[in-house]
């Protein structure tokens, strides 16, 4: 490519033809040939004649310079001009590789990455250049060049991987030695491993050029629970000013559905890249949270997921007698106050009492006797999920229970007595544990050889003993032992919680043997031993945009590999579930720090916006066809053949057309391509300014809604006025109907109705709350417009409308007033099929829904993201403002998708969500 400044030709060789334009100026002169002069007497009699068809002894110099200006167009728009071209290496006819970082951290503008990645692969195969492209966060492997065409086809595809690059090294050893070529990287802006070795090997073939973002890589480190709070930390690159981010945290509701539950806001201070803040909750709230997410970024590292550390269980203990005044140390709950109490919610009281708060787990210590009562109620207690852990002692030991038959109770029955060692009449020694088995949850767990047991209550030699024995001496004797009941289980610790019988409770065993049971969880990253021996099975796992979705065939992880937390190909960020536990593996750890990129000075580092390349050939060819039809008019006129108010309206007709198309026709290309590059909300133009800004700021806060909650992310709206911009290009139109708004022309109404008939729907709004029984000033003016409109028979929307279900399950319709809203009538046949909660409307969506609720006002929020009108009054406004951005989604859904949730397969989840 050939530039000039700012202009580019694609094929320059053309614009030799230019030389060719003086030969051409001598020809045009040349035409007509200059008159001979003869001398003839006759000649006389003609003086003072006129001659009719006169002709002009040669070109005027305005035409020639007209007719030049044509041809130069026309050889200028077949040299291929670009303006803004990408420029890169013009004078290199080496490959071009494309290298990308597509970690965690380029999701935030990753489609400004592609576009540009695009640029570059165009511009080389412009030039003739090959393209390869890699992705560093792929297995290494060597670069394919291919054609440019092929590049730009695969870009399309591409998507970046929600962990960081690791292996750099690999990378440079793949690249092939030797080989030309130019390397374009772009980067995510982070210091990664190894960034400098793959750099020199990139050098090699040739330069390299670095693009980097300008926005600022934003993250959360996992939350934790501190101080009787959740304590929230988010890191941000580079430390610029102040700054403040708003934190969601999600979870499920008591129905069931996942929402905000509650949100934060953090504050930077200038120069600071750290964070932090502390939401106090309480615990029935902090259990529901399932992830927090910075507002409005979408990336993995903006995303913390929880797993059992921020639920912290409510534990009832409750002991066999009264603690004694001055023996605290043999108190058969002191040791497991002390173990519980920095990790979970500690009750006391009698059973009755802590039943009624819901614990996840009972613990009874030397508790031998419960009565009937008690009993059903800890089974009933159990068969919902709950777990019983139990503790020997004298009591117990005393006690006939579980002698003869099993107790529910209980995992085994156990023998009479007890068994004591280590005294002068005891049976032996005192006993160290064994090493624990593969099926038991401790396994993996190290056992202290200092730990000891001199008493123990034993089991009965029963067949299934060997099933639920889950911890034993070195003897073989069981020393905890677990059953199923319900979906809960009973655990038997066959010592005391004391050092009555064993050192265990004084052992850092007894804490983990608790944390692996699901008694406590630690509030910090488990470590590699914590996690030993055990498998983790993939729940849930987050994409690069920080969207949880299903593993599929991903295998477990062993806890090691989990506990080590280093993400990659076979070990994504999410959630993963053991025997016991749940485990949280986020992209961002407690540990993580950012570090921006150094770059040598030699590097050339751009940003990663470009100047928009724009193809100049149709201008330059439309110049040079308007110069022509100019020539012929010209030509005309001066033959004598144009004349009078002819060649007036003429030349009026031609300058305007000259004039008016192309501003025309690059207003309309510019309004056509910003209204079809991203699915766009549109709001009709009222002529009244404050109506149309309360629409456009009321569209805005819809779409954050659906850019938050949905799969739908709309770009900023677009106001469009009905009789000039085309309608074709909107799904959804929002229409605030004011009273002195003006009709539309016969051509507006056209295209309305042609926008209704082909799929379009619009939201009439009268924003008068529907109190008027349509008498208002605003529902007269809607009666007026929608007369000539193609408008099928309405009715107040149904209790099993679509609308109702299409992602939300609604009621009601509010906005800023809550009243009721008209959609299409359905069918006088729509009859309710066998077996189907609703009738079966699976034809059509309706092109209008007519309301006065106001719903811009209840939507709009300002340039920070706050309403900017109040709703009602206290929480119940905050409620309405909630349903009606409820009812904003479900009508979205509804236009993008039409009715599929009238299809049968999806009645059995609605008919389950409905009953929750």
């Amino acid at each position: 490519m050939w530039m000039i400044g700012p202009l580019g030709f694609t094929a320059p060789l053309i614009l030799t033809a230019l030389i060719a334009l003086p030969v051409l100026w001598f020809l045009l002169r040349a035409i007509p040939p200059a008159p001979i002069r003869r001398r003839f007497p006759g000649v006389a009699l003609l003086l003072g004649l006129r001659d009719e068809d006169a002709e002009a002894d040669k070109t005027p110099l305005w035409l020639l310079l007209l007719r030049a200006c044509a041809i130069a167009a026309a050889i200028i728009a077949f040299a291929g001009p670009v303006l803004n071209p990408e420029r890169g290496n013009t004078a290199s006819d080496a490959p071009l590789l494309i290298v990308m970082d597509a970690g965690w951290a380029d999701a935030r503008d990753w489609p400004r990455r592609i576009e540009r990645a695009k640029v570059l692969a165009e511009a080389a195969g412009r030039a003739g250049r090959t393209v390869a492209l890699i992705r560093l966060t792929d297995p290494p492997e060597a670069p394919v060049f291919q054609a440019a065409g092929v590049a730009v086809s695969r870009l399309s595809g591409v998507q970046p991987q929600p962990y960081a690059p690791t292996d750099l090294a690999g990378w440079a050893a793949a690249l092939p030695q030797g080989a030309a070529m130019e390397t374009y990287w772009l980067s995510d802006g982070l210091a990664h491993p190894a960034r400098a070795v793959l750099l020199a090997a990139l050098e090699q073939g040739g330069p390299v050029t670095v693009f980097e973002s300008p926005r600022a890589v934003l993250a959360l480190q996992p939350v934790t629970f501190k101080d009787g709070a959740v304590q929230i930390t988010a890191l941000r690159l580079p430390a610029g000013g102040t700054q403040e981010l708003e934190v969601s945290a999600r979870g499920l509701d008591p129905a069931g559905i996942d929402r905000e539950l509650v949100r934060a806001t953090l504050s930077f201070a200038a120069g600071a890249n750290r964070a932090e803040t502390a939401l106090a909750l309480p615990p029935e709230l902090r259990n529901r949270l399932t992830r927090f997410e910075i507002a409005g970024i979408r990336s993995a590292g903006a995303v913390t997921l929880t797993d059992d550390s921020l639920k912290r269980r409510k534990v009832a203990l409750i002991g066999g007698g009264a603690d004694a005044e001055g023996l605290l140390l043999l108190s058969p709950t002191h040791y497991l106050r002390q173990a519980l109490a920095p990790v979970a919610e500690l009750i006391e009281g009698g059973l009755s009492d802590v039943l009624l708060a819901s614990p996840d787990v009972i613990v009874l210590t030397d508790v031998a006797r419960l009565t009937q009562a008690e009993s059903d109620s800890l089974l009933d207690w159990l068969d919902n999920g709950g777990l019983l852990l139990r503790f020997a002692g004298p009591k117990l030991a005393a006690s006939d229970i579980a002698r003869s038959a099993t107790d529910p109770l209980l995992p085994v029955r156990l023998r009479e007595g007890g068994r004591a060692l280590g005294g002068a009449m005891s049976w032996g020694d005192p006993k160290t544990l064994a090493p624990f088995a593969e099926t038991s949850p401790f396994f993996g767990l190290p056992v202290p050889p200092e730990v000891a047991v001199t008493a123990q209550v034993l089991a009965q030699p029963d067949p299934d003993l060997s099933q639920r024995t889950i911890a034993a001496l070195a003897d073989g004797t069981p020393l905890v032992t677990r059953k199923a009941v319900g979906q809960g289980q009973v655990v038997l610790f066959h010592v005391t919680a004391n050092a009555e019988w064993s050192n265990l409770p004084l052992s850092g065993l007894f804490v983990q043997m608790l944390e692996r049971l699901a008694v406590s969880t630690r509030p910090t990253q488990p470590e590699a031993a914590d996690l030993a021996g055990q498998t983790f099975v993939p729940e849930r796992v987050l994409d690069a945009f920080g969207t949880a979705g299903d593993p599929g065939s991903l295998p477990g992880v062993a806890g090691e590999d989990l506990a080590a937390g280093l993400l990659g190909p076979t070990l994504l960020p999410g959630l993963y579930a053991g025997e016991e536990r749940r485990i949280a593996l986020n992209v961002i750890s407690a540990d993580t720090e950012l570090q921006a990129a150094v770059w040598p000075e030699r590097i050339r580092i751009e940003g990663m916006e470009a100047r928009q390349e724009q193809a100049l050939k149709g201008g330059f060819l439309a110049a040079a066809l308007l110069l022509l039809l100019a020539d012929i008019v010209a030509a005309l006129w001066i033959s004598g053949r144009l004349s009078g108010r002819l060649a007036t309206r003429l030349a009026v007709a031609v300058l305007a057309f000259g004039l008016a198309a192309p501003e025309a026709r690059a207003q309309d290309d510019a309004f056509a391509r910003a209204a079809t590059s991203e699915v766009r909300l549109a709001h009709v133009v009222t002529g009244d300014a404050r109506v149309d800004e309360v629409a456009a700021a009321g569209l805005r806060g819809l779409g954050l809604r659906l850019f938050e909650r949905t799969t739908i992310e709309p770009a900023d709206a677009m106001a469009v006025d009905i009789e000039r911009d085309e309608l074709a290009f909107f799904p959804f139109l929002y229409w605030p109907v004011t009273a002195d708004q003006p009709l539309p022309s016969v051509a507006a109404y056209q295209k309305l109705n042609q926008y209704l008939r082909t799929g379009g729907m619009i939201l009439f709004d009268t924003r008068d709350a529907g109190l008027s029984g349509g008498s208002s000033p605003e529902s007269k003016r809607l009666q007026l417009i929608a007369s000539a409109l193609d408008i099928p028979p309405l009715e107040p929307v149904a209790a099993d409308h679509v609308l109702t279900r299409t992602f939300y399950l609604l009621q009601d319709f509010p906005g800023r007033y809550a009243a009721g809203i008209w959609v299409e009538a359905a069918p006088a046949d729509a009859e309710q099929a066998e077996g189907m909660p609703f009738r079966n409307l699976n034809d059509g969506v309706t092109p209008v829904v007519v309301g006065g609720n106001d719903w811009a006002s209840a939507w709009a929020v300002d340039a920070d993201g706050s309403p900017m009108f109040p709703v009602g009054r206290g929480s119940g406004g905050e409620r309405q403002r909630e349903i009606s951005y409820r009812f904003g989604v479900n009508l979205i859904m509804y236009v993008l998708t039409g009715n599929y949730k009238s299809d049968q397969v999806h009645v059995p989840a609605l008919l389950e969500r409905l009953g929750q």
